[in-house]
């Protein structure tokens, strides 16, 4: 079990994420379920309703996904390497600068729920052979400490943070 991380071990910015995974979870498990949640969410969605913005300036469902998967590669990137004693300061990244950079809604929902999933487990493949050493391991990522185990907390509740988007925001599922 990957035990939560300490106040000091993230930037501030990334509490509500990591305050996204209850208490004595089992954060591999979770992390592990989450690939099935978001395709069950996206399922009865068609693949032009989920191209639609809901309102000037926010994403598409597409994109939202198209975030995740991002997302989840610029933190696993930053975990691996922290884990593997890289102490190199890790630059951030502008979501909105990536979302822009590429066209997510011509896309399937399909192929990006199965890229989020296939990235997902490759992660937790690689992650839960982490030592207690390595995932306390900590480095730099934008100007912030970060340590293993708080990036892998941070991708769950990232993802679980959008998901609760979609449903309350984007009517997702409800």
């Amino acid at each position: 079990m990957i035990p939560r991380p300490q106040s000091d071990e993230y930037g501030a910015y990334y509490a509500g994420y990591i305050q996204r995974v209850p208490e004595g979870s089992d954060l591999l498990a979770f992390l592990s379920q989450q690939p099935d949640e978001l395709r069950a969410l996206v399922q009865p969605v068609s693949d032009q309703q989920a191209a639609v913005h809901p309102a000037p300036g926010e994403w598409s469902v597409k994109e939202v996904l198209g975030h995740i998967v991002d997302t989840e590669r610029v933190f696993a990137y930053r975990a691996m390497r922290i884990a593997r004693g890289d102490a190199t300061p890790l630059a951030g990244f502008e979501q909105d600068d990536y979302v822009r950079a590429t066209s997510f809604n011509n896309r399937s929902l399909t192929d990006l729920v199965d890229e989020f999933d296939y990235q997902r487990r490759a992660n937790i493949l690689c992650f839960k052979a982490l030592t207690a050493e390595e995932s306390q391991r900590r480095g730099t990522t934008r100007d912030n400490p970060a340590s293993v185990r708080a990036l892998l907390y941070i991708m769950a509740g990232h993802v679980a943070h959008h998901v609760e988007s979609l449903k309350t925001v984007y009517k997702v599922g409800v």
